[in-house]
C-alpha cells in the first residue's frame, strides 16, 4: 500500500500549523534576546601595539635584521603571556586575577608580517581592559632588557577607553538569529 501526498495535502497543513510555524521562533528570538541582555556579562576589549625594532643607531637597517627581529616576535609573544611578566603586571597594576585566569584575558598577535605586534586584553570593564593592555606593554618593554638584553620594543600606541565603549560578547543579533534558525 503506498500513501501519496499531494500539495494541496501539504499547504492545508502548513495553514493549520502556520500560529505554531511562526510562534516558536519568535518565542525563540525573545528568550535569546532575554538571556543576552538580562544573563550575559558584556565583555570589552581593549588593545595597544608595540613596534620590535632595530636599536642600531644608523639609518639602514638590513633584511637580517628585519627577519631577526620577526624571528624575535614569536619568542616575544611567548613572553608576554610568562608569569615573569604577568606576575607583574598583576602587581603593578592592583589586580585581583589570578595568573591563569589573567592569561586567558589576554591575547597576543603579530600584525600581518610586520614587526609590529597587538597585546588585545577582553574583561567585563572597558577601563580595567585598557589598564591591564597598558601594564602589560610597559611591563614587558622594561622587564625585556632584563631578560634578553635587548632595548628593541617601544610602545606604539596605548590601549584608550573611549566615550561608549561598546561590548566585544556577547552579540545580540547573532544569538538572536541562530535562536530563530535553529528552531
Amino acid at each position: 500500500m503506498e500513501e501519496t501526498i499531494s500539495l494541496k495535502d501539504i499547504i492545508l497543513t502548513i495553514k493549520k500549523r502556520l500560529s505554531l510555524i511562526i510562534t516558536i521562533p519568535i518565542i525563540a528570538v525573545v528568550v535569546s534576546a532575554l538571556v543576552t541582555y538580562l544573563l550575559l556579562t558584556p565583555i570589552y576589549q581593549s588593545s595597544t601595539q608595540i613596534l620590535v625594532n632595530h636599536t642600531n643607531s644608523d639609518q639602514q637597517v638590513s633584511q637580517n635584521e628585519i627577519r631577526t627581529n620577526l624571528e624575535l616576535i614569536n619568542t616575544y609573544t611567548e613572553i608576554i603571556r610568562n608569569p615573569i611578566i604577568l606576575d607583574k603586571v598583576i602587581e603593578e597594576a592592583n589586580l585581583t586575577e589570578s595568573f591563569g585566569t589573567l592569561t586567558n584575558m589576554i591575547s597576543v598577535n603579530p600584525q600581518n608580517n610586520s614587526q609590529v605586534v597587538r597585546i588585545t586584553v577582553e574583561h567585563e570593564q572597558p577601563a580595567h581592559a585598557a589598564l591591564i593592555a597598558n601594564t602589560v606593554a610597559e611591563v614587558f618593554q622594561r622587564e625585556i632588557v632584563e631578560i634578553m638584553n635587548v632595548d628593541n620594543v617601544h610602545i606604539l600606541s596605548y590601549a584608550v577607553v573611549g566615550d561608549s565603549p561598546s561590548p566585544v560578547a556577547p552579540n545580540p543579533t547573532l544569538n538572536m538569529a541562530i535562536a530563530s534558525l535553529s528552531v
